[in-house]
């Protein structure tokens, strides 16, 4: 019986010692795959550290591009306004211009009529060449106020003084008869 019994008990611990060595076997496999699996975490852990730094480095790039590209369309978007300032000025100055020498236009259209009037007066028989003269000289001076080339208001200006008196620029009324 005791004999029975120790061949149970070696039975067991030859069976305990098989699980054991298996038991064994399976945690080095474990461990062996374990260590693997560390391995590759470590290196997809590289992997993503380093796609983080080339995603941060492109970010910082595509940052950088970003603002040189506002600057630049704000450089632009300054000049453009500028431009459009500029052209509104000029189209005012024109509009002033315009105005202007309508303005002397219509004088002159005046002074000619009232020169004509008067030399029609004068060739009836009234002396009014005193009159005629000055009507004469507003007239030059209307007509060099509504020309619209500058070189040709200064020769204008000059040879409207056909008696050689200074004009000083005001209007003088022909006398009335």
């Amino acid at each position: 019986m005791m004999k029975a019994e120790t061949l149970g008990w070696k039975e067991s611990m030859d069976r305990f010692a098989t699980e054991k060595e298996a038991a064994r076997a399976q945690l080095s496999s474990i461990e062996s795959q374990l260590r693997g699996m560390k391995e590759k975490s470590s290196a997809q852990a590289k992997k993503i550290e380093e796609l983080d730094a080339r995603l941060a480095s492109e970010l910082t790039k595509a940052e950088s591009e970003g603002e040189k590209a506002k600057a630049k369309a704000e450089a632009i978007m300054v000049v453009y306004w500028a431009d459009a300032e500029a052209a509104q000025v000029q189209v005012k100055e024109a509009a002033e211009t315009a105005q202007t020498r309508a303005h002397w236009i219509a004088e002159l259209a005046k002074c000619q009529s009232r020169r004509e009037t008067l030399e029609e007066i004068h060739t009836r028989g009234f002396n009014l060449t005193d009159e005629i003269i000055k009507a004469k000289e507003h007239e030059a001076d209307a007509r060099a106020l509504a020309s619209s080339n500058d070189n040709d208001d200064d020769d204008d200006s000059k040879s409207g003084s056909e008696n050689g008196e200074d004009l000083d620029g005001e209007e003088a009324a022909p006398e009335e008869n």
